[in-house]
Parts: C-alpha cells; structure tokens; sequence
C-alpha cells in the first residue's frame, strides 16, 4: 500500500462510527501510527481522560510507562518511531457494579470492543511492516498478539523468551500495579535495563 493509501486508511479510522450505538460518546478513535514507526505499544482501549484530552498515555500511567521504555515525552509521541495501537481505538464506557453497596457506582473501564480489532487491527499492523518490537499490555492484547493471555505475572517472567521473538508483556503501568512491582523486584532489576538498551538501540533519535 502506498503512503496515499496508508492515509486513506489512517482517516477512515479517524472518521469510523461502526460502534457509534454502542459507546458512551460519539466515536473518537485514539491511535499513533505512521509506517516507518518500528516500536509498537498494544494496549486494551483509552480511558475516559485519554478521550477527555485525545492523547494516549498522557497520564502517570503514561509518565511510568515512558520511564520503563526510556524515552522522553518528545521520543514516546515521534509517530515515525512509536506506534500505539490499542485493541479498542474509543472509550468503551465504565463498568458498573450491578448490585451491593457499591451498586450503580463505576467498577472501571469495559473491555474494548470488540469489533474495532476484527475491522481495522489487521489492516493497520499490514502498515506497519518496519516494528521490530511490540509492547503488550493487558489481557486482550496479550491474546491477539502472543495467541495466548494467562497469568500477566506468568507471562512478563517470560520475557527473555518473548524479546527474542519481538515481542514483550509488560504489566500495566498504572499506579495501582505499586503492590506488584514490589512483589516482582526482579522485573525491574531485569526486565527494563534490557528493555531500554534494545530500544535504545532500535530508535534514532536526533541528538539533543
């Protein structure tokens, strides 16, 4: 597909309201991509403050996810180095707790949909032939890109196996995963020193 093509496709996406029924706002997909990007960050869906400002990973989850990868603010949003395509492009809406004291009240985010994988995911990765590592992150990601989910703990201790296939699990960086990266030392003993030398060695940024 040429570059012209590659945007045709790029706008449709932007401009696609095939859930429009069965969102909670009106459509508003949120992805990076661009052909030359060779990183690629597989998440679930955004937020609703990632739909509030039309940023992905414009957060402290975002904040912590950079200092794992070790790119600056600048480096993370260069579309032509890093490609973030999560599994849902929209928010999906907050889950709700249907019954006990906490009935009524939000319970998190809902799966993404799942129809955004089956009409474009196929078609965007058919784009973006220079990745050279995905980053996965939560459940449905890891089905789709690793054709297995399973325990994240499980999955991340796999990593040196994972990297070599370019690919690598990471727990979500969200602050509630505190408690598990005291729990799992090792991960950043181990895991992200070697995470951010491929990276480094993988992206060319100018110098500074």
């Amino acid at each position: 597909m040429s570059h012209d093509a590659f945007l045709v496709l790029k706008d449709a996406i932007l401009s696609c309201q095939h859930c429009a029924d069965a969102l909670p706002y009106p459509p508003k997909p949120i992805l990076q991509i661009h052909p030359n990007a060779k990183l690629l960050i597989a998440g679930q869906a955004p937020g609703q403050k990632t739909h509030d400002i039309d940023r992905p990973f414009d957060d402290l989850s975002g904040e912590r996810l950079r200092d794992w990868l070790g790119l600056s603010v600048d480096e993370f949003y260069d579309e032509q180095q890093v490609a973030i395509v999560p599994m849902g492009f929209c928010f999906p809406g907050n889950s709700v707790h249907k019954s006990g004291p906490s009935a009524g009240k939000k319970s998190g985010d809902l799966p993404p949909r799942p129809e955004c994988a089956i009409k474009w995911r196929e078609a965007v990765l058919n784009q973006l032939t220079n990745i050279e590592l995905t980053i996965v992150l939560g459940a449905y990601a890891q089905a789709y890109h690793l054709g297995q989910s399973g325990n994240v703990t499980e999955q991340v201790k796999q990593w040196r196996f994972w990297i070599e296939q370019g690919k690598l699990v990471l727990p979500h960086p969200s602050p509630r995963n505190n408690r598990w990266l005291k729990q799992n030392p090792w991960f950043e003993a181990d895991v992200l020193p070697e995470l951010k030398s491929r990276i480094k060695g993988l992206l060319q940024f100018p110098s500074s």
